[in-house]
């Protein structure tokens, strides 16, 4: 099968042909950093992570960028907030990020651009649209001129006026048209600003993604991806740019989206009380388990997400290692690979019958005995994980970790006096030592080759 994506372009379902078959270079736009990224901001990381391991895996050649906005109106509000440096702010929260998705199993990308290293680009850019009657210059801003581009809004499909009032845009005399949205700004002296022909000011955040996309994949590419927040007005936006920047040249071949992330049935909301950082979710849960939460529906669909959900899935991959787990020294059969999740991948990034094909693929690995076949299961089980970003521990590690008041040493020593109070009919002891290790949130699995645990 070959992979088929859906474009938000066209709103179809399409075949995957990338305009160089030994290059694929695909754009996603990565977080402003001036807090930790909560759940919601995790899923197209975690979506386009799962894109970035299927096209590595079908093509020899894959650029994958995800930026850095360093600059921006929150980071200003952040900073004067809190008092501290906006490069300390940034950095902080930059690296912060990096953490937290690594704690997602996401690959970082092949290019991290900061936008604050871009300015001479942006600039560059301005001066061209300019210079070709895109933009024009007022009050020292730079605005880009909306009704030159005649077929602004083919991404998003709207109506002018559906544009501009999603767009809530701002009715300032230096407009020539309500639409016309922001290239430029100026800075005043407590504000981040760079000088440039038209005085001391700092980018628009639509201008930023133009630049950086540019510098790093050109002037036309595969795939760019993000949220479908972000369709209107970023992406179109960026499209009215780069097009008009690039004498007509395309931008982006295939928009991909994913869909919009609730919690607990309602719009995430700190003062609801269901807004999770993913930070603050990783010290109650595995990184696997979020990831495998937000892989359970599809990219495009809406995503409802719970605590109970991530119960669920840390569930699900006690299933999937617990399969592992008895095949451990197995040496996986060589050039394994797992057809049935790769081809669900390939269809649009199913990852919901990816995630089934890999529970049928542990099922039959539980019921098998010839060692052959345990090994291609293995090695089937652990590629179609890979592409799918999960399985990546040691199945003993994963059933392992976690807090509690008693470490591994300790563990093991209460179950060997377990193991000989058994073997002295000491029927009484063995089970006070096995609730309190229960108690001590810790599970025994006894079998005929001896006694596993894992932690709750």
């Amino acid at each position: 099968m070959t992979l088929h994506i859906t474009n938000t372009l066209t709103r179809q379902k399409e075949e995957f042909k990338p305009l160089d078959a030994g290059h694929v270079r695909m754009y996603v736009c990565g977080p402003t950093v001036y807090d930790f990224a909560h759940i919601g901001n995790a899923r197209p990381v975690v979506v386009f992570d799962v894109l970035y391991r299927l096209l590595r895996h079908l093509y020899p050649r894959v650029t994958y960028v995800r930026n850095i906005t360093d600059v921006d109106d929150k980071i200003i509000a952040a900073s004067k907030a809190t008092g501290g440096p906006i490069e300390t702010i940034t950095q902080r929260f930059a690296q912060i990020y990096r953490d937290d998705m690594a704690s997602l199993n996401a690959l970082p990308p092949d290019v991290e651009p900061r936008a604050t290293d871009h300015i001479p680009q942006m600039i560059t850019m301005m001066q061209k649209l300019i210079a070709s009657g895109h933009a024009y210059a007022a009050e020292g801003h730079v605005l880009f001129s909306v009704q030159t581009m005649a077929d602004y809004g083919k991404l998003s499909r709207h109506s002018r006026d559906e544009l501009i009032a999603g767009a809530r845009v701002e009715v300032a005399p230096y407009k020539k048209d309500p639409a016309d949205f922001v290239l430029w700004k100026p800075s005043d002296d407590d504000q981040p600003g760079w000088e440039s022909p038209w005085g001391k000011g700092r980018p628009g955040w639509h201008l930023e993604c133009s630049a950086m996309s540019e510098t790093h994949l050109g002037d036309s590419f595969d795939i760019h991806g993000g949220g479908q927040d972000l369709i209107f007005p970023h992406h179109e936006n960026e499209i009215a740019q780069s097009v008009c920047a690039h004498d007509g040249a395309p931008f982006v071949k295939y928009w991909m989206h994913n869909g919009y992330l609730t919690v607990d049935g309602e719009k995430m909301s700190k003062s609801l009380g269901n807004f999770h950082t993913v930070h603050d979710l990783l010290d109650k849960t595995p990184g696997e388990a979020i990831r495998l939460a937000l892989l359970s529906a599809h990219y495009r669909q809406p995503l409802d997400f719970s605590l109970r959900a991530l119960e669920e899935a840390k569930g699900a991959l006690d299933r999937l290692y617990a399969a592992l787990r008895p095949v451990a020294n197995l040496e996986p059969a060589s050039g394994s690979e797992d057809g049935s999740v790769r081809s669900a991948l390939e269809d649009d990034l199913n990852t919901p019958k990816a995630i089934a094909e890999l529970h049928g693929l542990a099922s039959e690995l539980n019921k098998e005995s010839d060692p052959a076949r345990k090994a291609a299961l293995k090695g089937a089980i652990l590629a179609g994980g890979n592409l799918l970003g999960l399985l990546q521990q040691d199945p003993e590690a994963w059933f392992k970790q976690g807090t509690g008041n008693l470490d591994d040493a300790a563990i093991d020593d209460l179950i060997q006096r377990r193991v000989a109070a058994r073997a002295a009919k000491e029927f009484a002891e063995a089970d006070r030592l096995r609730d309190e290790l229960v108690a001590n949130g810790i599970i025994l699995e006894d079998s005929p080759s001896g006694t596993i645990w894992r932690r709750a």
